[in-house]
């Protein structure tokens, strides 16, 4: 019996002594190699290899202030949970991610709590009116659900919440926990780029003056340098020559940027069609071309003088070129029911009305491509369709079109202010879902093939290629989805933010999507491609909560202490049995 026990004594402690050293062995192990298990489904907490090179590189500390602390509905905390995680998920990987989480009402008056409500706003933060149930019935709380990330000298403002129009509140909140892996990755690449790329807004053809394009080029500006170009003729106006050795005599043509906006010209590129030539050779060698074309020409300024005009095509000798690289701008506009209301004056006193405007369509993205995955409706005025051509080896996406209430008015066509007091016939809205933008992607063949002038071909600034690299470009039949409006009534007219219309105070997704497609364009990292990321919203079926509630109540409260009580019971028995048995 004696020696008996002293083996159960050794065998105990012989188990302990093995745990223990394993445990350290583990940690021993785990020092040296980093490795983590994603279980999920989705992988939801596996980062994209773009974003784990990017958080190893970082050099110094990036320090998110996160305003997503307090009480909140249970879709905000799942959103404060999931962006604490992502953020530790981060500095896995970086120990130069630091962050805190902040609600910016504890302790502090009401006049404290308004002041920092004032420096949130200051700081670029977007204000979300909630509706908190609490004993006393519903009450009214303001939240910033974003963070404030600095980096050394420089401090951005990210907003985690996404404004989405039509889009109901459940899916939002998924769709932003969806975001957060790119909408974090993208402020540190913004704060950490030492060397942006080029890009250029291409001017002499009564292209959108700066005015117009103010708020998106302060928005690429965070990205790319943005200059402006006038081409003129000019072979060399978007390449330069570099030496191909040290004191050699023979140059490398190149680009000088890494991609040109084309946006809404009105005036004919010139018929020697030297401009797109020298457009032409961008792409062959390459160069990615975001364009922005009015295939008819329709503008409200033509209706405030008298209450209606025609819209006619707009000849911007562009077609063949378009045509080359595989797609079809049209000569109508698309008319949809899904679309910007407009102020309209309803009696003789002024008294204003927002009536639907059918030329105005609201395209909300259906796309899975992370150009417009999970973004805003855009804002479109006098908007065409596009038809995809046949070009060989180009990959075309379309990545908006209009909805399933739209209809197709060829031109010439009379805009007339009196449709906003007709009620649209659903009936004649049968041309559903036309495409607006689409996404060319592969090796294009020049415009210019066996038809170069010698005088152009045999120049040494030209180098003409034949055929591109793999290469984009995305063609937008509406050139007024990077206009931004104005502000009237000031001296000199301020620009508006890019999306967002002054009539309704609506905030559209225009300025997002120009500068995901911009970014899909350029960018090398792949950042992009972390929109792509689904995260599957498993809601539960609310009708079946609130009928089995108590049910659900009780199982869940009594059924782990019954579990507890039988394996204690189990136990017990077990253990009286085993030592029994040994005595």
């Amino acid at each position: 019996m004696t020696e008996n026990r002293k083996n159960i004594r050794r065998n105990s402690f012989t188990q302990l002594a093995t745990g223990l050293a394993i445990i350290v062995l583990l940690n021993i192990i785990g020092s040296f190699a980093f490795y983590r298990l994603d279980l999920t489904a989705e992988k939801r907490y596996t980062l994209a290899p773009s974003t784990r090179k990017m958080l190893k590189e970082l050099n110094d500390i990036v320090y998110f202030k996160v305003y997503l602390e307090g009480e909140f509905p249970a879709g905000f905390k799942r959103l404060r949970n999931e962006t604490r995680e992502m953020l530790n998920q981060f500095q896995a990987y970086s120990d130069n991610i630091q962050f805190e989480f902040i609600d910016p009402t504890t302790g502090k008056s009401k006049s404290e709590i308004e002041a920092m409500y004032s420096q949130l706003a200051k700081s670029g933060l977007n204000a979300t009116d909630l509706q908190v149930k609490e004993e006393n019935g519903l009450t009214r709380k303001i939240i910033f659900p974003g963070a404030v990330v600095t980096y050394r000298e420089k401090e951005m403002p990210l907003d985690l919440l996404l404004t989405q129009v039509g889009v109901p509140p459940d899916e939002v909140l998924n769709n932003s926990v969806q975001a957060l892996e790119f909408g974090l990755s993208n402020v540190i690449r913004k704060l950490t780029v030492e060397q942006k790329p080029k890009i250029a807004f291409i001017e002499g053809h009564g292209e959108l003056t700066s005015d117009y394009t103010a708020s998106i080029e302060s928005a690429l500006s965070e990205y790319y340098e943005v200059e402006h170009v006038r081409i003129n003729g000019r072979l060399s106006a978007l390449t330069e020559r570099t030496p191909k050795a040290k004191d050699s005599t023979e140059y490398t043509i190149k680009n000088k940027y890494k991609a040109i906006i084309i946006a809404k010209p009105d005036s004919a590129f010139a018929k020697d069609e030297r401009d797109k030539f020298i457009i032409d050779q961008f792409i062959m060698r390459g160069g990615k071309v975001l364009w922005l074309i009015d295939p008819v020409y329709a503008e409200m300024d033509s209706l405030k003088s008298k209450s209606e005009t025609v819209a006619l095509t707009n000849e911007l000798n562009l077609d063949d070129m378009l045509f080359n690289y595989g797609v079809r701008l049209n000569s109508n506009l698309i008319v949809d029911m899904n679309s910007l209301p407009i102020p309209v004056v309803i009696d003789p006193k002024g008294n204003q009305k927002m009536i639907p405007w059918i030329f105005f369509p609201v395209l909300i993205p259906t796309s899975t491509n992370p150009i417009v995955r999970n973004l805003n409706a855009v804002k479109t005025e006098f908007v065409s369709s596009i038809d995809t051509v046949e070009a060989p080896g180009i990959k075309k996406t379309v990545l908006l079109s209009t909805s399933r209430y739209s209809r197709v008015l060829n031109t010439p066509v009379v805009v007339s202010l009196s449709f906003l007091y007709q009620r649209p016939d659903v009936t004649q809205f049968n041309q559903p879902y036309q495409p607006v933008a689409v996404l060319l992607e592969g090796e294009f063949v020049s415009l210019f093939l066996n038809r170069v002038p010698m005088e152009i071909a045999n120049a040494p600034e030209v180098g003409f290629t034949g055929k591109s690299s793999n290469t984009a470009m995305i063609v937008i039949a509406d050139g007024d989805v990077i206009k931004n409006q104005l502000q009237p009534g000031t001296i000199k007219p301020a620009s508006l933010p890019l999306g967002y219309d002054r009539y309704t105070g609506q905030q559209f997704g225009n300025k997002d999507f120009i500068l995901n497609a911009m970014n899909y364009l350029c960018d090398d990292s792949g950042l992009l491609s972390v929109r792509s990321r689904e995260v599957k919203l498993r809601s539960l079926d609310k009708e079946r909560v609130e009928a089995e509630r108590s049910k659900w109540q009780l199982v869940n409260t009594l059924v782990p202490i019954l579990l507890v009580l039988v394996f204690a019971v189990i136990q017990g028995y077990l253990r009286k049995r085993k030592y029994t048995r040994v005595i």
